[in-house]
């Protein structure tokens, strides 16, 4: 396999990123990734602001581009290709990230890659030496997105169970919103657990024991709010335990869920194989812990990605742009921009003008 060197450009959401990433028969290599948050201009909203998130792309997109291409010693003439993320996210910022790279992609006469930012999630495991190979089932869980997903190649995909309202870093967010811990709030609901009881409360456990693998958190997140206005005032303990019982219920229905995908994994393929946790959420310890553990339990291999590529970031948009480019796959200069994209082929057939994994397909 000739080595491909690729750009990545990730804007979706509130992190501004570029890396430059060299795919070759040895795997991927993380030549140079920035990443650029706005955790200080959305802190006093408590939450991301679309404007506010497309107009800090726009002002630090350039510059982190440089310093990728920078730190990696490369110019653009050593590119193979440029990777976008083309969507799903705030749709102000994914055109910044996507016109950028169409711009590069033109004046240097380089192929350009749109990227769907799940599928960057989806295979962000692979980017670590050693890292998950095909198949393997992915839990993907971010501020957007919980979805069971059955990863069987580059572009093949298939959906097992979603959320059937809340996103669970959505959940983790609003609960930190609702007790006034700060921006980003998942990181702070796990910290501010750690001194807690998890079992003052007794919160609810949505779809437990159920059959398939859907998720459902607007029940969970509606309890915590009413135990917050039983309580009144809150103490610095009343917060430790109620974010300590709202993340022990939040396991609980992921290790319920995770068993059911399991079974409807094994019963496809026919055999144990890997449990591979991706996107924000996968950096909370107490869930990748008890992932692990039933990874054991059920004879699968555990896998999820370094820290700093569970969160939103480029190396994993370059990764798939480079495994796309690998087999044939590039984009026209005119695809556009998507709000909303799904991943897996039954729901991309929904919208059939794209259908991921199909060669030569264009918007």
């Amino acid at each position: 396999m000739r080595p491909l060197t690729i750009l990545g450009i990730e804007t979706s959401c509130d992190e501004t990123a570029a890396a430059v990433l060299r795919l070759d028969q040895a795997g991927p290599h993380v030549l140079s990734d920035i990443v650029l948050g706005q955790a200080a201009q959305h802190a006093p909203y408590k939450g991301v602001v679309p404007e506010i998130a497309a107009r800090a792309h726009v002002e630090g997109l350039d510059g982190v581009i440089a310093a990728a291409m920078r730190d990696a010693g490369l110019g653009y003439g050593d590119l193979d290709g440029v990777a976008a993320t083309a969507g799903p996210g705030l749709i102000g910022g994914v055109m910044v990230g996507l016109l950028a790279g169409k711009a590069i992609a033109l004046a240097h006469d380089k192929p350009l890659i749109a990227v769907n930012h799940l599928e960057g999630h989806a295979l962000s495991p692979r980017l670590s030496p050693g890292g998950a190979t095909f198949p393997y089932l992915l839990l993907l869980v971010s501020g957007g997105h919980c979805q069971f997903i059955s990863v069987l190649d580059v572009g093949v995909y298939r959906r097992l169970g979603s959320t059937l309202d809340d996103a669970l870093g959505e959940a983790f967010d609003k609960l930190a919103k609702l007790l006034d811990l700060g921006f980003p709030g998942g990181p702070l609901v796990e910290k501010t657990a750690q001194n807690g009881d998890s079992k003052r409360f007794a919160l609810p456990r949505p779809l437990l024991g159920r059959d398939g693998c859907d998720f459902s958190f607007a029940g969970l997140k509606t309890a915590c709010a009413r135990e917050v206005e039983r309580l009144g005032p809150l103490t610095e303990q009343d917060k430790a335990d109620l974010c300590a019982s709202f993340q022990a219920a939040v396991c609980d229905i992921v290790e319920d869920r995770t068993r059911n995908a399991m079974r409807m994994f094994d019963g496809v393929w026919g055999a144990k194989g890997r449990l591979v946790a991706a996107g924000g959420v996968a950096s909370n310890q107490a869930i990748r812990s008890l992932l692990k553990a039933l990874g054991e339990e059920r004879g699968y291999d555990f896998t999820a990605p370094p820290l700093r590529w569970c969160t939103d970031n480029a190396a994993m948009i370059a990764l798939a742009g480079a495994e796309r480019l690998r087999l044939g796959f590039s984009d026209d200069l005119s695809f556009p921009a998507r709000p909303r994209w799904p991943l897996d082929d039954e729901a991309a057939r929904l919208r059939p003008s794209h259908k991921p994994g199909r060669k030569g397909a264009k918007a």
